[in-house]
C-alpha cells in the first residue's frame, strides 16, 4: 500500500474505534513508538511493546468519555493526524487530552509513530 492508502485505512479504522485492528493490519512488527521527553508514557518497540504500552494506558483509565481523530495529511512517507480523548484517569479529574501524531510508512506498513502534546 502507498502512504496515502495506509493513511486512509488508518482513518477509516479510527472512526470505528478499531485501534487494535490498526495495529495488527497496518503496523510493522518492528514499529517504534516515540513519546515526548518527560512523558508519563514510555517509548516502545515492536507490536508486543506497543500492546504492553496500550495495556498500561488502559489500566490508568477510569472512564473514557469520547475521542476523535482528524483526517490524515500525507507528505512523502509520512502522515499526521490530530487526535484526542475526553477521559477520566484513575485518581484524576476528567480531562481533554490532545496530540499531534506523526506516522512513518515504509513498504506499506507503519514503522514509527511519534506523539507531540
Amino acid at each position: 500500500m502507498t502512504t496515502q492508502q495506509v493513511a486512509d485505512r488508518f482513518y477509516e479504522l479510527s472512526q470505528m474505534d478499531g485501534y487494535q485492528h490498526i495495529h495488527s493490519e497496518l503496523y510493522s512488527n518492528e514499529v517504534k513508538s516515540i513519546e515526548p521527553e518527560g512523558s508519563m508514557f514510555q517509548n516502545a518497540v515492536g507490536l508486543d511493546g506497543l500492546a504492553e504500552k496500550g495495556q498500561q494506558f488502559g489500566a490508568m483509565i477510569e472512564t473514557m468519555h469520547g475521542g476523535y481523530c482528524s483526517k490524515p495529511l500525507v507528505a512523502g512517507h509520512f502522515f499526521t493526524c490530530v487526535m484526542g480523548m475526553d477521559v477520566t484517569l484513575k485518581g484524576q479529574p476528567r480531562m481533554q487530552m490532545d496530540e499531534v501524531a506523526v506516522y512513518e510508512v515504509r513498504d506499506g506498513k507503519i514503522v514509527s509513530e511519534q506523539f507531540f502534546y
